[in-house]
């Protein structure tokens, strides 16, 4: 049961200084910053396409139809099996056949031959790979799932997330066990497609509907020169197969020689696939995809309440976000407790490196404060805290996180229920 009560935030700030809301005084760029800058701002942000026929320029109406009718033309009447993708038959007239054709031809500027050489290529690419029955295929790489890449929840607008992360090859052993050779190395590329395939099968396609995923990827410790064959093979497999599956690129943990390792891949992209990156150094990881995500839907190793165990529990549970100015200190009440009640609550700050504490508040007069979890100094690589307190009287619950040494301002969020003892409830 949710306790009614309602919930306050309490913030104090530190007596020595205060810190504005204006805008952070202005500092000089490094040379690694003014790098990432050049290598990813080059476009303007990505605006993903809505698939309304009506929205439509008339140039663009004329360019679907042209590209039906070579379609058509190329496969024959008979030969809807040959000619679908994903369960829809391109050749039907639908809606979901148009989502997919517009998307090749956009991912060729409405140039219809281009679109249809590269929807031509594609689905010969696929019956060749089998991909419309890759899902359901066990590659043996049950160590990699979950790990290296795998769905995870929704964004905000409802895409599908998948999370990327190569970091654990930096172990060589790893890496020879799955890279070795060229017949290693096709394998992976074929797990890593049925991967994308299980996102894709969440998708609508349809007008106004979820018709892309978001990609989230890691690239702390990421051995940038021993992946350089497979990074450049999945960029150019996904890019030849798979146009407009992607809304937004966000790189997390970016180090310093990203701009080096960008430069090495770039010339595989499209202008309009770069616009779709969003770019997130160390130690930004949770404020970047808290503008996408919600906490709740986040993994706990990025900053996030979402643990592999979750769901088990069906829906996660909505979290709610606040931030943490620098030099302030926030007090989260959680008020109207009942004696003998159970509060369970989650609670993480991005990047933490500040004080966290939680202590029950008796509400008779005399009772004595209990400190349920002491203060102690949170380390960035520490994920969400999850715990719980049974109390013996009525009182409130208090959620501290001291960020007043700090001028760095935080983003968190924090999520709690309350059960009633069965004593209560009979």
């Amino acid at each position: 049961m949710e306790a009614s009560s309602p919930i306050s935030l309490q913030q104090t700030p530190h007596q020595d200084y205060s810190v504005p809301e204006a805008s952070p005084k202005p500092y000089k760029k490094s040379f690694v910053t003014s790098l990432m800058e050049a290598a990813t701002l080059r476009t303007p942000s990505f605006k993903e396409d809505t698939y309304f026929i009506s929205h439509l320029k008339n140039s663009e109406k004329k360019s679907l139809q042209e590209l039906r009718d070579k379609l058509s033309g190329s496969y024959g009447p008979n030969a809807a099996s040959e000619c679908s993708m994903w369960g829809i038959p391109l050749l039907s007239i639908s809606e979901k056949a148009d989502v997919i054709l517009l998307k090749f031809l956009r991912a060729r500027d409405f140039r219809v031959q281009d679109a249809l050489q590269m929807l031509e290529k594609c689905l010969s690419w696929r019956k060749e790979f089998g991909a419309d029955n890759i899902v359901e295929e066990d590659l043996g790489f049950k160590e990699l799932e979950g790990v290296v890449a795998y769905m995870h929840g929704y964004d905000r607008e409802g895409h599908p997330v998948c999370y990327n992360a190569y970091g654990v090859f930096k172990d060589k052993e790893m890496y020879e066990r799955v890279f070795g050779d060229e017949e290693k190395l096709k394998k992976f590329l074929r797990w890593r497609v049925q991967v994308l395939e299980r996102g894709i099968n969440l998708l609508h396609f349809k007008p106004g509907g979820v018709n892309s995923i978001i990609q989230v990827t890691d690239l702390k410790d990421m051995p940038k020169r021993e992946l350089r064959v497979a990074s450049n093979q999945i960029l150019s497999l996904f890019q030849d197969n798979y146009p407009e599956m992607v809304a937004r690129k966000i790189f997390i943990n970016v180090p310093w020689y990203f701009s080096m390792l960008y430069s090495m891949f770039s010339p595989f992209l499209t202008q309009r696939t770069k616009s779709k990156f969003v770019i997130s150094k160390e130690g930004n990881v949770a404020e970047t995809l808290y503008k996408f995500i919600r906490p709740e839907a986040v993994p706990a190793q990025y900053g996030g309440l979402s643990r592999p165990s979750d769901s088990q529990n069906g829906p996660p549970k909505p979290a709610s976000e606040f931030t943490v100015k620098g030099g302030e200190k926030v007090n989260i009440q959680i008020e109207g407790i009942e004696a003998g009640a159970t509060i369970t609550w989650d609670i993480v700050v991005g990047g933490w490196d500040l004080e966290y504490s939680a202590e029950f508040v008796p509400n008779a007069v005399g009772s004595y404060t209990i400190a349920v979890e002491k203060a102690r100094k949170i380390a960035p690589s520490e994920e969400a805290i999850h715990n719980s307190f049974t109390s013996r009287e009525a009182g409130k619950m208090v959620l501290s996180v001291d960020n007043t040494f700090s001028r760095k301002k935080r983003v968190a969020a924090y999520r709690y229920f309350v059960r009633k003892s069965s004593a209560a409830i009979a």
